[in-house]
């Protein structure tokens, strides 16, 4: 066999083998209960906490709170503190959150193309 066959062999075995592990962080990382929809909020710029809890009603303010620390942890969102009075908090998306926005905004063209047709091909309860 020659090198360059054996070579592609190898690459090819190896992409078998497994997920890429830094693949499966960022999924992981992104895919958290609430995360994406946390960063998608964010993607229109700057949010107060109350903001992007009010963007994301069914998130509750306790889980909110857990995925910004998470969020702001990894780098991927930046939290400023506005001198007040009234002191206030605004979340950004740090450049590692926004150069996200090509690949969230790809899914959400997938979802709406994919899963939007499948929730409208669905009979209703009140059909079944």
């Amino acid at each position: 066999m020659s090198t360059r066959g054996h070579t592609a062999n190898a690459v090819r075995e190896a992409s078998v083998a497994g997920c890429c592990p830094l693949y499966h962080e960022a999924v992981e990382l992104v895919g958290r209960r609430w995360t994406g929809a946390i960063v998608r909020v964010l993607m229109d710029g700057p949010l107060r906490f109350s903001e992007v809890a009010q963007a994301v009603p069914e998130l509750s303010d306790r889980l909110l709170s857990e995925r910004m620390k998470e969020l702001e942890a990894r780098g991927m969102v930046e939290r400023t503190v506005i001198p007040g009075p009234p002191l206030r908090v605004e979340y950004q998306l740090s450049r590692m959150g926004t150069e996200l926005e090509p690949a969230l905004s790809e899914l959400e063209r997938w979802a709406n193309r994919w899963l939007g047709r499948r929730r409208a091909s669905r009979p209703s309860a009140s059909q079944g």
